[in-house]
């Protein structure tokens, strides 16, 4: 089976990069929201890292990839305790599908032959302990977002259909992308990603024909070019790996949290969710770079990503949001 463009062979969109890299570490970060032009590696950065990640154990035919048969829904009518390898599940929404496919409904050919009311999983059961990617997020139904926003909010899906009452785990990172000159996304869900950049394509020419050269390589010789970048690859998993065994033992210190509330202050930014993200975010890049606590340099190199799409409209002030973020961030760290 051919595997995906490789991750560290992406070129540019360090920041786009940094923010997968970051949600792989810690899931509980809240997931990617990336804006821009089409064609800008968005989807295939998602299918590159979700490959370089090492497998999961599942079990075998457990339509909500279980680790354990004890977590297997009864529903399901698993009866094997095998465990089996997958790959990191990486499942996409698209825009035209149904709520039934969504959250998962009536086996009808069940219910047809056997008379049996029995249930069939949905793409939030196939996305469980994986990505749910999710291309034009900011065109998706209304009635789809208010789903994915109760299931981002519990970790669990909940279906009621025809006499059944079905729940199963629905815990994934929820990667969106879209073009904002298209339509601007509902603010419930935009506050659900924790984290949010912008992409665009490359103006410098010679990025521009090494982009080029590294596709055109990649489809004209296939072997080749994936033995020479597996190793980069095996690079970012083994700090990914490490990055989530060290992580927990990042403390968090009085002067941190100060310096998140007085950001999130300063910018303005609605509830309290923008200090916890960029909490998180700070720790998980601590934890890559092998650090044994988060300083504000690690501040700094997430905060843009942590809070831009958090911001209160200000019509007076044409910076972007992520350059707004970075002149307070100078100036409360001044």
């Amino acid at each position: 089976m051919k595997q995906p463009f490789p991750f560290s062979a992406i070129v540019g969109q360090d920041e786009m990069k940094q923010a997968m890299i970051l949600t792989a570490i810690d899931p509980s970060i809240g997931g990617v929201l990336v804006f821009g032009d089409r064609g800008t590696g968005k989807s295939t950065a998602v299918r590159a890292l979700a490959a370089l990640l090492p497998p999961i154990q599942a079990v075998e035919g457990c339509p909500i990839n279980a680790a354990t048969f004890a977590d297997c829904p009864d529903w399901a009518g698993i009866e094997t305790d095998k465990i089996v390898t997958r790959p990191t599940p990486v499942i996409d929404l698209p825009l035209g599908a149904t709520e039934d496919r969504v959250v998962g409904a009536l086996d009808i050919e069940k219910a047809l032959t056997r008379g049996q009311k029995a249930f069939e999983a949905g793409l939030l059961a196939r996305a469980n302990r994986g990505y749910l990617y999710i291309d034009e997020v900011n065109l998706l139904e209304d009635h789809i977002v208010d789903l994915l926003l109760d299931v981002a909010q519990s970790g669990e899906n909940v279906v009621e259909r025809e006499g059944l009452s079905i729940r199963h785990p629905a815990r994934f990172v929820l990667v969106g992308s879209g073009n904002p000159e298209e339509g601007e996304l509902r603010p419930q869900l935009l506050d659900r990603f924790g984290l949010s950049l912008e992409v665009a394509s490359p103006t410098d020419i010679d990025e521009r024909i090494e982009v080029i050269k590294r596709r055109d390589a990649f489809e004209r010789d296939y072997q080749g070019f994936m033995s020479h970048w597996r190793a980069e690859d095996a690079k970012i998993r083994d700090q990914i790996v490490s990055a989530q065994a060290k992580i927990a033992h990042i403390p968090t210190t009085e002067a941190t949290l100060r310096d998140c509330a007085e950001l999130c202050v300063a910018l303005g930014s609605d509830g309290l969710r923008g200090e916890l993200t960029l909490l998180r975010t700070a720790r998980a890049w601590a934890a890559y770079h092998g650090a044994g606590e988060i300083t504000r340099d690690h501040l700094r190199a997430v905060a843009p990503m942590a809070l831009r799409h958090r911001l209160r409209r200000d019509p007076l002030d044409e910076a972007g949001s992520g350059a707004r973020v970075g002149r307070v961030v100078a100036e409360t760290f001044a």
